[in-house]
């Protein structure tokens, strides 16, 4: 290693290297605030200028963090925000969080890793540091990234560093945090590595620094693809045990009452979130370049991406009973973030939901108490603003979906005064009086 590295791993240890996060949504911009809690100098870069005039006037969008967020370190300096890419010479670590979504046949799109490594190889400079911890497939860092930095002719390891560090993040989630959830860390090279580590170090409570990127890349998608797999057996056991007149959910409490080799997961209408829905198709993808199959992974996604049809053929039924049809009848969606508590949308099965019974003719509407109105998206633009929740609206609607148990719903009253019902979540296991109106999806 040349004298860049005890440079940069000073300025590390004394809190004085300027952080670079690209991409202040709901992985970089927590990590630029635990970055800057744990005294870091701090500069974030974001391609919509939305998003950097409301931090400049110290606003938060993203509210599970806090509406005091940015204020907060507005006020202890030391933080800033930017647009302009010819400013990533100036960090001393630049961590790139951009999305990784899916195209058109479940593809990889690697559109945005690829453009945020041009902008940084356009001003690498000696003595940085370059981490990725956008969720991709493993050799992402090495195969896509290392190129694309080493053109120049600097050298990874001795003039640069770069390391793969995948994200974690659960929005809305109250027992971990950012700084509390361990950072798996993976270099290029040894060095890199450890550079990277002792940096997450100084902000994270706890990093494991794994043998390579790929190994960190790889344990990123076992991680989704796990919870993957098994929500796609509790919806397919949703499916079967329904048809024989059993309660799925009486059937997984009871099964969790198992004190070992067994994990309670749930049913729902979908898959959302930015990474669950998404990286199982890295790994596919990646899986057929080397001839391998993966065909447990993706009939657990054919079972999950099914569910939103499922939801609808239940709720199109039970209009049926009731002599209708989804052809005219007026339907509210209820929540359109893809969890509980928080104004996430990404991947939400809700939308989908949307849009599929807007195409059978349906008059739908939605509510949810995190989201007023809804935004343009890659591929979902339903310009659709949050009605409100009121006993007389419930009762002018044909149909309540229940998409997102959110807690701030009044399930009682929405009980007592929807004509009928169809609940994904079981939100409503515990209202009392009639429930001949509810419909289990």
């Amino acid at each position: 290693m040349n004298a860049q590295s005890p440079s940069l791993d000073r300025k590390i240890q004394s809190s004085t290297a300027l952080i670079g996060v690209i991409g202040l949504g709901y992985v970089g911009l927590p990590l630029l605030a635990a970055f800057h809690r744990a005294g870091f100098p701090v500069l974030g870069f974001d391609n919509d200028p939305a998003k950097i005039a409301a931090l400049n006037r110290g606003e938060n969008y993203l509210k599970h963090l806090g509406t005091d967020l940015v204020k907060k370190m507005q006020k202890a300096g030391r933080f800033e925000v930017t647009g302009e890419t010819r400013r990533l010479a100036e960090p001393d670590a630049i961590i790139s969080c951009v999305p990784t979504p899916l195209g058109k046949h479940l593809e990889p799109d690697l559109s945005f890793v690829k453009q945020s490594a041009d902008d940084i190889a356009a001003t690498l400079r000696p003595g940085q540091l370059v981490v990725l911890e956008s969720s991709t497939y493993p050799g992402t860092t090495r195969d896509v990234v290392l190129p694309r930095l080493a053109a120049g002719g600097l050298k990874c390891g001795k003039d640069f560093f770069l390391a793969y560090s995948p994200e974690r993040e659960d929005p809305g989630r109250k027992d971990f945090s950012t700084q509390t959830i361990p950072k798996l860390v993976g270099g290029i090279d040894i060095a890199s590595g450890k550079i990277a580590a002792a940096l997450y170090g100084k902000a994270i409570e706890k990093v494991i620094l794994v043998s390579s990127a790929e190994v960190a890349e790889a344990a990123k998608l076992l991680e989704n693809i796990y919870r993957s797999v098994n929500i796609a057996l509790v919806n397919e056991m949703k499916t079967v045990l329904t048809a024989m007149g059993i309660d799925v959910w009486e059937v997984i409490a009871a099964a969790a009452t198992k004190p070992f080799g067994f994990q309670p997961f749930y049913p729902g209408p979908g898959l959302g979130g930015h990474c669950i829905p998404i990286d199982p198709y890295y790994l596919t993808w990646k899986a057929r370049e080397v001839g391998q199959p993966t065909r447990f992974i993706e009939l657990a996604g054919e079972v999950n991406r099914a569910m939103p049809d499922y939801v609808i053929r239940r709720l199109g039924l039970a209009l049926n009973q009731r002599g209708q049809a989804i052809n005219g009848a007026k339907i509210l969606v209820l929540g359109l973030a893809y969890k509980p508590d928080v104004d996430d949308v990404r991947e939400s099965p809700s939308i989908e939901l949307i849009e599929k019974l807007k195409s059978l003719g349906a008059a739908v509407d939605f509510n949810d108490p995190h989201v007023p109105a809804t935004h343009k998206m890659r591929r979902h633009d339903l310009r659709m603003k949050s009605v409100p929740l009121t006993p007389e609206a419930l009762g002018a609607y044909d149909c309540v979906l229940i998409a997102t148990n959110h807690s701030a719903y009044d399930w009682q009253m929405i009980a007592d005064h929807a004509k009928l019902i169809v609940d994904t979540r079981n939100a409503l296991r515990n209202v009392s009086g009639k429930r001949d109106h509810i419909v289990h999806a």
